[in-house]
């Protein structure tokens, strides 16, 4: 596959069906709150992470372009499971069903308030960029070496940017203001951990990629924009 052919394969496809899932699941399990010794954060640690990992795999292996790509199906389908997510939650429920724990936490998690919908996506949207941006001009700049580096600062400056928008938009006024930038700064460093600590695996996937697909593209005078 080259830069110019516009067809996408099966790989690529399955990459984009992993992060969707990663994104809503992540959704999903940030309704949950844990706390860890002296660090705080949310179930979504678990499986946002993950996400983070294929965006330098496709921005890596494919180019900016295909990140964009991969970002922008992932938005739209994970902005369709939160509207008919809304929508079910606003339908009334049966009376006996409503009153039971099922009906309650069915609401705790469907029912999210429209500030949180609106910090989640914005975050997604700006830390993701950002992650394929940075792994693009850091591959060019090097010349294809250094994959490691870069995996590691990419998901640094896009959790970076993700937590910061994140947070105080979704949980001002929940968590302290005296304790949200520790809060932040404990989600950016946990993220970042788990991109150390699975980057062999991350460096083997995207060497079999590459190995599959035949392909390692260069994003050389591109403009990154946001839309094609």
């Amino acid at each position: 596959m080259t830069l110019k052919n516009k067809q996408v394969s099966v790989l690529f496809m399955l990459l984009v069906a992993l992060f969707t899932l990663c994104l809503t699941a992540a959704n999903l399990f940030a309704t949950k709150q844990i706390t860890v010794g002296p660090a705080n954060f949310t179930g979504a640690l678990l499986v946002f992470p993950i996400s983070y990992i294929i965006n330098d795999v496709v921005a890596e292996v494919y180019g900016f372009r295909r990140a964009r790509l991969l970002i922008w199906l992932a938005f739209g389908m994970n902005f369709f499971f939160v509207l008919m997510g809304a929508l079910v939650d606003i339908i009334p429920g049966a009376d006996w069903w409503q009153q039971t724990p099922a009906g309650q936490g069915f609401h705790a998690i469907f029912g999210l308030a429209p500030r949180i919908v609106v910090a989640s996506f914005l975050a997604f949207l700006v830390g993701s960029f950002i992650n394929a941006a940075v792994i693009s001009k850091m591959k060019v700049r090097d010349r294809g070496r250094r994959f490691p580096l870069r995996a590691i600062v990419s998901t640094l400056a896009g959790e970076a940017c993700d937590s910061i928008i994140f947070f105080p938009i979704a949980l001002l006024g929940i968590v302290p203001l005296a304790q949200m930038p520790l809060f932040v700064l404990w989600q950016v460093t946990l993220k970042t951990l788990y991109e150390i600590l699975i980057l062999p695996v991350t460096v083997r996937v995207v060497h079999a990629v590459k190995r599959v697909e035949k392909t390692d593209v260069f994003d050389v005078n591109i403009k990154y924009r946001l839309f094609k």
